[in-house]
């Protein structure tokens, strides 16, 4: 799906989590098919090297600090998109992840509400500040970016935090789908499989890596393209009728 030819000329497209990881793939990709994108990221050096990866490739790009999971600084991100080109055509919530591998009881009160604020109350604030935004009828898009974990558990489980949050973002988007199709709104979610980013690597290492390689029936971890190309379908025209839906990519670890 990488090798075809999207094309989102005069589209603007808002990335979180455009800083590193899928979503860095995403941004690039979107700036690729022309859209004008902007970087939403708490991580100023790696949201300014990806906008001017975009930049450098002859697209249009532009970094905007912002944490995700404060309302505050929502609000003063998506107002500056909003004072730049005044609406959003597509909005990818991307920002997520967790920090090594506990087991629930383990987990500290601050710790599971960082862990949900970072992948789940993020999507409901960006989403609640781009809906004023977003265009009506057949462009518009939000586009979340889920998990495996937030549909199963495996052997290699992932924190009960993040897959909580996970399964929560997956019931958003659902919800999200309902009240905004009477706009022509369409909400999605993609759910990745472990993915081979830097993260991945460092949260579980290589031999456990090899080991969730082995156990899909494709014989390999997803690579950050396996997913790219899902999300930038989801934000065609010829997915307009596509809403309310997770898309798990996973190479067949998970059959449903």
């Amino acid at each position: 799906m990488e090798n075809m030819r999207f094309d989102f000329s005069g589209q603007v497209a808002v990335i979180t989590g455009g800083a590193q990881a899928i979503c860095r793939g995403v941004a690039i990709a979107f700036g690729k098919a022309r859209a004008r994108v902007f970087i939403l990221d708490i991580n100023e050096t790696g949201g300014e090297s990806a906008a001017e990866a975009i930049r450098q490739g002859g697209g249009s790009a532009m970094f905007v600090q912002c944490d995700v999971a404060g309302a505050r600084s929502v609000q003063g991100a998506f107002s500056r998109v909003r004072d730049q080109v005044g609406r959003i055509d597509i909005l990818v919530n991307g920002v997520g992840g967790f920090r090594g591998f506990r087991f629930l009881s383990e987990y500290s009160e601050e710790e599971w509400d960082r862990t949900i604020d970072l992948n789940l109350k993020s999507v409901f604030l960006c989403s609640k500040a781009a809906i004023p935004l977003l265009t009506r009828g057949k462009s518009g898009r939000i586009i979340n970016i889920g998990s495996i974990a937030g549909q199963t558990v495996m052997k290699h489980a992932d924190p009960g935090p993040y897959s909580a949050a996970k399964a929560g973002v997956h019931a958003l988007t659902r919800t999200l789908a309902f009240e905004l199709g009477r706009d022509g709104i369409t909400v999605n979610t993609v759910a990745p499989a472990t993915t081979a980013t830097e993260r991945a690597l460092l949260n579980r290492g290589e031999e456990q890596m090899a080991e969730i390689a082995a156990s899909a029936p494709l014989r390999r971890v997803a690579e950050i393209e396996d997913t790219v190309g899902f999300v930038l379908f989801l934000a065609t025209s010829e997915a307009g009728f596509l809403t309310g839906q997770t898309i798990s990519v996973n190479g067949g670890r998970l059959m449903i």
